[in-house]
């Protein structure tokens, strides 16, 4: 497949060098700063818009955050071609989400979000057809990991160097859009069981931690279950979930493969 990568992030880093790893070309790179993925790939076109991408290209992904699916989701969706995100976080904006989809429906194609750190999606997508009635969505992390977030208007985080102190407590839209690089987790949670407005969701700094924990509890006409995660960080960036980068190929395999999950 011919695929163009916007982000040279630790996640678009990951993502392309995986992407020629599987015997992938890669196209394009949309975004800035995009010398790093260029390393992997120096034949790889550089462009800055939509309109600029080439013809052949199969499938667009995007490692660069909700900025960016803002400002290239819809039009590379009006164009026909299928698009894959991290940025789930972004729906999180009913303007947004509805001009996506609508997209989509112009362009036929196809958004595809991954499941990126957390797993049991498709459990909650399940117990949502026989009645899903509460969900909750609890993200703990290394103090340090939460710097540079509205986390440092709660807590010292420079301070909190044993135990565990809750910096958010509130929905999965508030929590996605205060924390648009921290949050993506809770909005899948969102997405695949009862909504941004009714998935409850806690943010904790936890000084004793070393990992990053992702917890679900949800229960419902199903029964109950709950779910718990330790996901390591990409090497570059203490914020970027593996898993995360992991899931985009994960995705991407997927749409080649005749037997699928």
């Amino acid at each position: 497949m011919n695929i163009g990568i916007i982000g040279a992030g630790a996640i678009g880093k990951y993502v392309c060098k995986k992407v020629l790893e599987r015997g992938h070309t890669i196209t394009v790179v949309a975004r800035h700063n995009t010398a790093k993925l260029l390393e992997y790939e120096p034949a790889a076109s550089c462009v800055s818009q939509v309109s600029e991408l080439p013809t052949n290209i199969d499938h667009m992904i995007d490692c660069a955050g909700h900025e960016a699916l803002k400002a290239y989701g819809v039009a590379i969706l009006r164009r026909g071609i299928d698009l894959t995100t991290v940025s789930i976080g972004a729906l999180a904006d009913e303007e947004l989400h509805h001009s996506l989809l609508q997209a989509a429906k112009e362009g036929d194609a196809q958004l595809h979000l991954v499941s990126g750190a957390i797993g049991a999606l498709d459990c909650l997508r399940a117990a949502r057809v026989g009645g899903l009635k509460e969900v909750t969505y609890l993200g703990r992390k290394p103090a340090l990991s939460w710097k540079g977030t509205p986390a440092e208007k709660v807590l010292d985080l420079d301070a909190l160097t044993t135990g565990k102190a809750t910096h958010f407590s509130g929905s999965a839209r508030e929590a996605a859009t205060a924390y648009p690089k921290n949050a993506n987790v809770a909005a899948a949670v969102a997405l695949a069981g009862i909504g941004f407005d009714d998935t409850r969701v806690e943010l904790i700094a936890d000084a004793d931690l070393q990992e990053n924990v992702h917890e679900i509890e949800a229960s419902g006409d199903f029964g109950n279950f709950s779910f718990r995660i330790l996901g390591r960080t990409v090497p570059d960036n203490p914020k970027s979930s593996a898993l995360a980068a992991m899931s985009v190929i994960s995705s991407l395999e997927q749409e080649t493969e005749c037997i699928r999950f």
